[in-house]
């Protein structure tokens, strides 16, 4: 039967040329939703490699002031390590966890290269953010001596640059050396792609380290936040204080990830209502026109249910020649490794769509196919 089914939809290809074009596009949109879904689920479901409940992150920025800026962010730096409130301080450059600003760049070792991004932090960062070191130690201000400086890598740029060799105390590039290798760090979200990074011991007399992270005790309102900014201000006249919770700007980048994926979901939905609605009633078109044929096969002997069987096979055969060739399509991305992802999650994509797909088009088969069963051969004779 299903070659029969093939051979009767292929005789017909001129017919159902808009349809199959309909399915087809439907078809890659869902396979490139899905994609979009797969990636994020997956990197949802690794590990941030951080603790961000109860940071605060305060910019500061000396505008006009030229004169001992360096002095000055370390008194604000020890001004704040005395609040009782306050259980850990780390200054680092601005882009701190979850914020908008980013810093990449090459990096190599043994002709290995890999893109890192890039953090200049002090040794008190991974006491701040709870982040737990794997392989070596943290670095410290004694681990800066000689002409290299202490670095740590994660196991991103772990794997890019040594695969299975030992990294602690190998140079990369020209002037770091390797301490200590934590796991995952995913600066900006849980839907961030676990990166190489890279973090560089900052200097205590660098003037544009000026992002203070604070690490405060549960509890801690913005009656605390208020009195900061009041000290800070007077500290440094003229100078702007700007304080962002790590946990508002953790939504603020979820939002940046999930308003997209939103959108293109109401739009993949309402196409696929649109074909769904023109392919149940082409349907019910071609039961109409073949009213004659369906009676026909009634007085021959043919089943209710074997009528219905027939009409919705017709469908499915409909819907596999426009996914065989949206597969030649959708094929060419793991072929060609578009947008450097792994070939399990173009696969899985392509399977989700073929699934909704065969799903759609049972759904709008099943009540014409029903109604064909119901027609009776000598009514239908009558008629015809």
């Amino acid at each position: 039967m299903i070659p029969h089914l093939f051979k009767l939809i292929w005789n017909k290809k001129k017919a159902h040329a808009l349809l199959i074009v309909e399915i087809w596009a439907s078809f890659m949109v869902l396979f490139g939703l899905a994609t979009l879904v797969v990636v994020n689920v997956g990197n949802y479901t690794e590990p941030l490699g951080f603790r961000y409940e109860n940071v605060w992150a305060i910019g500061l920025k000396a505008n006009q002031d030229t004169t001992e800026i360096a002095d000055k962010l370390q008194r604000v730096q020890q001004r704040l390590k005395a609040y009782p409130e306050v259980e850990s301080v780390s200054r680092m450059g601005s882009n701190f966890p979850f914020s908008a600003n980013q810093t990449n760049n090459g990096i190599e070792y043994k002709k290995r290269k890999v893109l890192a991004d890039f953090y200049t932090t002090d040794e008190n960062f991974a006491k701040t953010l709870d982040i737990p070191v794997s392989e070596g130690h943290w670095y410290r201000n004694a681990d800066s001596v000689g002409k290299y400086t202490p670095v740590i890598i994660n196991q991103k740029a772990r794997e890019g640059l040594f695969g299975d060799e030992n990294p602690l105390g190998k140079i990369i590039g020209e002037r770091f050396r390797v301490v200590g290798v934590i796991d995952n760090f995913k600066a900006k979200g849980e839907f961030m792609t676990n990166k190489p990074a890279v973090f560089e011991l900052a200097k205590a007399n660098a003037t544009w380290i000026d992002t203070m992270l604070i690490k405060v005790k549960p509890g801690t309102d913005a009656t605390f936040e208020a009195k900061v900014v009041k000290d800070i201000a007077s500290m440094v006249t003229g100078w702007s204080v700007e304080v962002d919770y790590l946990t508002d700007s953790r939504k603020n980048q979820h939002n940046l990830v999930l308003v997209p994926i939103i959108i293109a979901l109401i739009v993949s939905g309402f196409l696929l209502i649109n074909v769904a609605l023109g392919l149940f009633g082409v349907l019910n078109l071609s039961i109409a026109k073949r009213r004659g044929e369906i009676g026909l096969r009634r007085a021959l002997g043919a089943t209710g249910n074997g009528i219905s069987t027939q009409f919705i096979g017709e469908i499915w055969v409909l819907a596999t020649f426009a996914m065989l060739i949206g597969l030649l399509f959708a094929a060419q991305f793991p072929l060609l490794n578009v947008f450097d992802l792994q070939a399990s999650i173009y696969v899985i994509a392509i399977l989700i769509a073929v699934a909704i797909i065969y799903g759609i088009v049972t759904l709008c088969a099943l009540f014409p196919s029903r109604q064909a069963a119901m027609i009776q051969p000598a009514v239908a004779l009558h008629e015809e």
